[in-house]
């Protein structure tokens, strides 16, 4: 008889909302269509704002268990998710969500180009319609030391890089994020070098891990979540997770990322989380989650090892891990 042995990453399906409820909730958010009621309760009119994205039908989708998140990890509450977050764009707080609401992702196209065998502009509802949507549990690991548990809903990167179809000298993916200072005066500090961009390697890209996010707990992703489209790759610290792209550029050279050109020193191009290696001003050997508060250990890529440590093999390079 076989016997399971519980990897480190793998979540109890007891910390798993059950789906009646799940789905349910949604119901109940859908039916409230009065804006007084909406207003009177916390959160509620945050999910609305979600509902008038176009893709909101396509949503909640299937989730793919074969990505579960971790022993002892629950679901960061989709609350606290969707309003602790990092969007320079509209701001260096924490609470920037009400000004992320400013972002507008109708219309919105992404740009395909360089080492491809045919550079193209695609529409984003097109490109989901072309792309096969499923839910992943992932957890989110911030380069500040505090981390999550989210339903990521997506599709693999690999799957777009098939779509992109790139010649054999892409060795590397750069993405882009969008530029409008008008709408985000974040991007109005030109000591920043916008727009945001960020790299992959093609086997990065390629790793079953590395996923393209377009909804977040059974709905279209919030927009200071990274609407419509942004990167996880949840082995790697959460600035590499790119959001609101607008361009993939294939190249045969390395990118230089946002942050790397801010200070390499700090965050370089790899940055795979690892507790050994600490960020220069601060330990990364433990992180705080924000949906329990609690102060946990931090684990060896994040807690993906078994997954993606061959990707680096013989990699002698000393910001491997920041």
């Amino acid at each position: 008889m076989a016997v399971h042995v519980p990897k480190g990453w793998e979540l109890p399906e007891r910390a798993v909302t059950p789906e009646h409820i799940f789905l349910n909730r949604r119901q109940i958010v859908r039916g409230l269509a009065a804006g007084s009621i909406m207003a009177a309760v916390p959160g509620l009119a945050l999910a609305a704002r979600a509902s008038d994205d176009p893709s909101a039908g396509l949503y909640p989708v299937v989730r793919n268990e074969r990505f579960p998140a971790g022993e002892g990890r629950e679901l960061t509450s989709e609350r606290k998710a969707t309003r602790y977050n990092n969007f320079y764009e509209f701001g260096t707080s924490k609470k920037i969500w009400k000004a992320a609401q400013a972002l507008k992702i109708r219309p919105w196209e992404v740009r395909i180009d360089g080492e491809v065998e045919t550079p193209r502009t695609i529409a984003i509802d097109e490109l989901l319609s072309q792309m096969p949507l499923e839910e992943r549990v992932y957890r989110h690991r911030c380069v500040e030391a505090w981390s999550m548990v989210v339903p990521w809903t997506g599709f693999a990167f690999s799957e777009f890089v098939r779509f992109a179809n790139p010649t054999a000298n892409a060795r590397y993916v750069a993405m882009e994020t969008f530029l409008d200072p008008d709408t985000a005066k974040g991007q109005r500090q030109d000591w920043y070098p916008w727009p945001y961009v960020e790299g992959l390697t093609m086997a990065e890209a390629n790793h079953e891990l590395a996923f393209l996010v377009t909804g977040l707990y059974g709905k279209p992703l919030p927009r200071q979540n990274g609407s419509p489209l942004r990167l996880a790759v949840p082995w790697k610290y959460g600035f590499k997770s790119i959001k609101s792209i607008v361009r993939f550029t294939f190249t045969a050279e390395r990118p230089l990322s946002f942050w790397e050109e801010m200070n390499a020193r700090e965050y370089g191009f790899w940055a795979n989380v690892n507790p050994d290696v600490p960020h220069p001003r601060w330990s990364q050997a433990t992180e705080k989650d924000i949906g329990t508060g609690e102060r946990i250990p931090t684990q060896i890529f994040n807690g993906y090892g078994e997954w993606v440590a061959s990707l680096y093999a013989g990699n002698t390079d000393s910001t491997l891990y920041r």
